[in-house]
């Protein structure tokens, strides 16, 4: 083959790779699609379905009430006001939404993923540890932020935040989709319905059962 031919060769197998590159499916906007034969038991997924423009008004790009804090007499001391696709609808198909954080004194916001969204956390009052855990072998990326201070969480990872000031904090989130979904670690493992056998979750935590029976009981109270 000549020098000619090679570079040919090469370059279509650059240009098919290319286009498979290129050929993926689109991020799911849900936890699952389960696909069905019959129209008539379907859903429409990835999105909603879309208002007529000319019944679009300016209230369909609006949210009030981020301005009033969340109520943080909970266990946890925190409290998430999420702005997503269902809340405000003219965000459908913009990949973009958004959250209130509040914190009281030692308010928790729990080990979490956002199985669909990168996250960015600008606070605003108070200080906090926030960290997140890279996937095996799990390195933890940790800060203490103060007000007016930015820090990011990548896509599917674990992460957290602690309020170690003196006071409230407050905080705000934008993610990158406008469905990014959450899972609550300890309260997925531990309070799933149905549960998950006492037989994976001891062997996974190399505890004994009575300790799993009281973590399970703490998370369906």
């Amino acid at each position: 083959m000549t020098s000619f031919g090679l570079f040919s060769a090469a370059l279509l197998l650059v240009l098919q790779a290319t286009m498979l590159a290129f050929a993926y499916d689109p991020s799911p906007l849900q936890d699952f699609c389960v696909a069905v034969k019959d129209p008539k038991f379907a859903v429409f997924v990835n999105g909603k379905l879309c208002k007529d423009p000319n019944l679009v008004k300016a209230e369909d790009f609006m949210f009030q009430g981020l301005n009033i804090a969340g109520t943080t007499a909970n266990k946890q001391g925190s409290n998430v006001t999420l702005v997503n696709v269902e809340r405000l609808g003219g965000l459908n198909t913009l990949g973009i939404s958004l959250a209130r954080l509040d914190y009281a004194p030692n308010g928790l916001n729990p080990p979490h993923i956002h199985p669909r969204a990168t996250e960015i956390l600008v606070v605003l009052e108070g200080t906090l540890l926030v960290g997140f855990v890279t996937s095996n072998p799990n390195k933890l990326f940790t800060k203490v932020l103060n007000k007016g201070d930015v820090f990011v969480f990548p896509i599917g990872l674990i992460h957290f935040q602690l309020n170690v000031g003196h006071g409230p904090a407050l905080a705000f989130a934008g993610l990158s989709s406008q469905n990014p979904g959450v899972i609550t670690i300890a309260n997925a493992v531990f309070g799933s319905v149905p549960p998950i056998s006492n037989a994976v979750l001891t062997k996974a935590f190399q505890v004994d059962d009575t300790v799993i029976r009281a973590l399970q009981h703490q998370f369906r109270a």
